[in-house]
């Protein structure tokens, strides 16, 4: 897995490195309806679903970062839909009106920005489906392999409630069912835990809310017992807080293991604690320099050939050109490694007072 991303930075690194290299493509190539081949200065836009999440708090200054690197002249405007449809739709809708010349697009819904991302073609300006892929005619697409997200969160699972796994009772509780990713996450651990757990409880968790996950989780204690739930499959950490919160005011000890997604310092810090199990790790560097580096190879007119690894299927859209990263499991023995390692998080930003001795027994304090 390391391999596959050190492979991928390595392209990233040698693309664009200075300004009208033809390591971005090759010569003489307009692909776009609204690209340029050379002269003016490219505007891009970024448009995220929220100001909450690591979006906008990691990939948000990374892309920035990587766009001014491969393209110094280059101009990012930023904008997030707070969660709301009709605002992403609107923001759209001004940035194509400002003529921008590529746009990076976080879709809040990928069936609802469908109508924008086709007047953005229209308008001649490509859109990089960016974590989610959003339906309509995108020029590119780029995220983590959401299928083995779910294998590693159904595999971590199984491991945890080890010779209990089989009988053994789990609630699954899903992410927003508009979001292709949650089918695609879903996909994989039903993969992976089908006919060696019973599934007690499945929910579709609307908006990814963490609310939303503690009333489905309270509602599943109720209808199962609470004696009577020995894992749960939670699609991402913001989901799992929920989880876990409901599991505590019921009073269950010890807690059931719960999986998670993202990486987010909560969860590591839960994770340290015991209350979760573990998180999927998505390293955010990679994944944001491949944007940026398709926004910029877009918006000078050049292919893709020299980014993109595969090709993927949206329900509207066959053939789009595509980078599928490799995710990373983390428990409480990898946090060392992994987002310590890569920089995402100190020991101090993890192991303040509250954690300090929960960090020692992790090992991650002498």
């Amino acid at each position: 897995m390391r391999a596959r991303l050190r492979g991928a930075a390595v392209v990233l690194t040698g693309l664009c490195l200075v300004a009208g290299s033809a390591a971005c493509g090759k010569a003489g190539g307009v692909h776009e309806p609204g690209g340029t081949a050379s002269g003016g200065a490219l505007k891009i836009g970024v448009l995220l679903p929220d100001n909450t999440s690591r979006l906008y708090h990691f990939d948000k200054p990374l892309i920035e970062k990587k766009i001014h690197q491969l393209c110094p002249e280059c101009t990012v405007e930023v904008v997030s839909a707070e969660h709301d449809v009709a605002t992403q739709q609107q923001q759209m809708d001004a940035m194509i009106t400002k003529r921008v010349r590529v746009l990076i697009l976080d879709a809040v819904d990928s069936k609802s920005l469908r109508s924008p991302v086709e007047s953005a073609r229209a308008a001649g300006i490509p859109v990089v489906s960016y974590d989610r892929l959003v339906e309509g005619p995108v020029s590119a697409y780029v995220s983590f392999n959401g299928k083995r997200v779910g294998e590693l969160q159904g595999e971590a699972l199984l491991k945890a409630l080890g010779d209990k796994a089989r009988g053994a009772q789990i609630v699954m509780m899903n992410g927003d069912s508009t979001d292709p990713n949650s089918a695609w996450f879903r996909q994989g651990a039903l993969e992976v835990l089908k006919g060696k757990v019973k599934i007690g409880k499945a929910y579709e968790t609307a908006g990814w809310r963490p609310e939303n996950a503690n009333s489905n989780m309270s509602a599943a204690i109720s209808a199962l017992g609470a004696g009577h739930i020995d894992g749960v499959y939670s699609a991402n950490d913001g989901l799992a807080a929920g989880i876990i919160s409901a599991l505590q005011a019921s009073k269950i000890k010890p807690l059931p293991p719960v999986t998670g997604q993202d990486a987010e310092l909560a969860a590591i810090q839960r994770i340290v604690m015991g209350d979760q199990y573990m998180t999927v790790y998505k390293p955010f560097v990679p994944e944001a320099g491949t944007a940026a580096a398709m926004a910029v190879a877009l918006g000078r007119g050049k292919k893709l050939d020299d980014i993109t690894t595969h090709t993927v299927n949206s329900p509207t859209t066959h053939g789009i050109p595509a980078v599928l990263l490799t995710p990373i499991s983390v428990t409480v023995d990898r946090i060392k490694n992994t987002v310590v390692k890569d920089g995402m998080y100190t020991i101090e930003q993890i192991c303040t007072p509250k954690f300090e001795s929960a960090c020692r027994r992790a090992g991650l304090l002498r």
